[in-house]
């Protein structure tokens, strides 16, 4: 099978008395269709592993994905076409974008090609993402995990992405197997980020690696942020920078949490504390009358820049203190 189609393993049916434990069925789609999306992803994942150039791939699928191979064939041959369908036609080629992190100063010490094809990469997720197959979970599942093995630095088996997935960079992304990330979930990699297995993130949630000085907010610290296996990141939670949320243990829904997480605890709140352990854990769990400990010091990356890195500072303030 192709690197977008593994499959999780079926098993036997349940008793009467386990099927509340069921929270999925399997779903299979019609022969026609089954065949016409594993021959596409197929068709992407070979051209993204070959030599051909990375922006041109990313170009020729997505204007087919949108259904605008008519008006790019004329625009190509030199036909009229209006400022509006120009400027569309344009967006298809990442070379002709921007990302946000294109701006930021560290792309100066990546190695040359990195970014570029990290950019290319991430622009046919974000631009997939806005076409009606994205809708459609089957298909858009299986296309985005195999993408997935192309962008980041490592991404396991049986993995689920839903919509609205943005990342910083992409590359300095791992992920272990049969990992669920669903809608809007924001993974930031401008330090690192490493997602163990089984590890369950919900919509909205926000997992940053990047942290921003209090006095000077230009000023930027990288961290290695890490989710281990079987982990719950819940409904729009924030987790800090440098955290480790431990194996196993849950950060609670609209919490945000920026000291690490034991393994097998609960965290809940803002700033999120642990307030119990998973029940049937205990045994092997830290007591839950000690304290969440910030390690992220431990986990800090360190990079240096160009000196002659030509910078902007977009705010124009005064920072310093009057009691410095």
């Amino acid at each position: 099978m192709s690197l977008g189609d593994e499959r999780v393993t079926e098993t036997p049916m349940p008793s009467a008395g386990q099927v509340r434990d069921m929270t999925k069925r399997h779903i299979s789609l019609p022969p026609a269709a089954e065949e016409g999306l594993e021959t596409f992803i197929e068709e992407v994942d070979e051209r993204l592993a070959s030599d051909e150039d990375t922006c041109a791939v990313v170009e020729d699928i997505l204007v087919d994905l949108h259904g605008d191979r008519e008006a790019y064939e004329r625009w190509q041959s030199g036909g009229d076409v209006s400022p509006a369908e120009r400027v569309r036609l344009q967006g298809y080629d990442p070379c002709n974008s921007t990302l946000e992190s294109e701006y930021y100063a560290e792309v100066e010490n990546l190695d040359a090609g990195t970014y570029e094809r990290s950019k290319h990469l991430q622009w046919l997720w974000r631009q997939f993402d806005a076409t009606p197959m994205a809708d459609n979970i089957e298909f858009a599942l299986r296309f985005r995990r195999m993408l997935a093995r192309h962008l980041f630095e490592e991404c396991g088996d049986g993995c689920r992405f839903f919509k609205g997935i943005t990342f910083t960079f992409g590359h300095n992304i791992t992920v272990g197997d049969n990992v669920v990330v669903h809608d809007d979930v924001h993974l930031d990699d401008r330090g690192k980020l490493t997602i163990g297995n089984r590890v369950s993130i919900s919509d909205d949630a926000h997992i940053y690696s990047h942290d921003h000085d209090v006095v000077d907010q230009t000023h930027v610290d990288n961290y290695h942020t890490i989710i281990e296996d079987d982990a719950r990141i819940t409904y729009d939670s924030m987790v800090r920078a440098g955290v480790r949320v431990g194996e196993n243990a849950v950060l609670a829904a609209k919490s945000a949490v920026s000291k690490d997480i034991p393994p097998h605890h609960i965290a809940a709140g803002s700033p999120a504390k642990s307030i119990a352990v998973k029940p049937g854990w205990e045994s092997v769990a830290d007591p839950i009358d000690e304290p969440n400990v910030d390690r992220r010091d431990q986990r800090q990356i360190e990079y240096d820049l160009p000196d002659d890195l030509r910078v902007f500072d977009e705010f124009q303030r005064d920072r310093t203190p009057p009691d410095a």
